[in-house]
C-alpha cells in the first residue's frame, strides 16, 4: 500500500470519531504493509485527555507487536501531531510519521513545535505531511463549523420553540 491508502484509512477512522461526536482525527499503524493499530480520538467518550487518536493507535500496536518499541513501524495521523503525541511517537521509536493537515495552535512536528525531528532527542522520525491535506482540512472545518452552528442554536432557540 502507498501513503495515501494508508491516510484513507485514518481517514476512515477520523470520521468515526466524527461520528461519536469526537473530534475527527484519525491514525494507524502500519509495519511492513499490514496495518497493526488503529485510531481515532476518544477524548470525549472515554473521558480521557489522552485519547487521541495517535495514542489509540500507538497503544494497539504496541500490544500487537508484544513491545512498548515500535521500530520499523509508521504512524499516519491526518492532523499533525501535539506535542503530547509527537512525545509518545519518540518514545515508542516509530520511525515515520505520515500526516494530513497542519496543526497551527498545536503542531509538534514541525509547525509550531518539532519534537519528531528533535536531535536532541533519543529518537527522530521521518516526517511527510500533506498527504490528502485539503481532505483531512476539510473534515475538521466542517465538523467545527457544524459545532458553531449547534451552540448558537443553542443560546438563540428560535422563537415559539418549547
Amino acid at each position: 500500500m502507498k501513503n495515501k491508502n494508508f491516510m484513507d484509512l485514518a481517514i476512515e477512522e477520523a470520521k468515526k470519531a466524527a461520528s461519536e461526536g469526537d473530534i475527527p482525527v484519525g491514525a494507524v499503524v502500519v509495519y511492513k504493509n499490514d496495518v497493526i493499530g488503529r485510531g481515532r480520538n476518544l477524548r470525549r467518550i472515554d473521558h480521557d485527555p489522552t485519547a487521541h487518536a495517535e495514542i489509540v493507535a500507538i497503544r494497539q500496536a504496541a500490544k500487537a507487536r508484544g513491545s512498548w518499541n515500535l521500530s520499523g513501524c509508521e504512524i499516519y495521523v491526518t492532523l499533525e501531531p501535539c506535542p503530547m503525541c509527537a512525545g509518545a511517537i519518540v518514545q515508542s521509536r516509530i520511525a515515520k510519521v505520515v500526516y494530513g493537515c497542519t496543526d497551527p495552535k498545536a503542531g509538534a512536528s514541525g509547525t509550531l513545535y518539532d519534537i519528531t525531528r528533535d536531535t536532541r532527542l533519543n529518537h527522530r522520525c521521518e516526517v511527510i505531511k500533506g498527504i490528502e491535506e485539503d481532505r483531512c482540512r476539510n473534515m475538521l472545518r466542517d465538523f467545527f463549523s457544524e459545532c458553531r452552528k449547534k451552540r448558537r442554536k443553542e443560546r438563540n432557540p428560535s422563537p415559539g420553540a418549547p
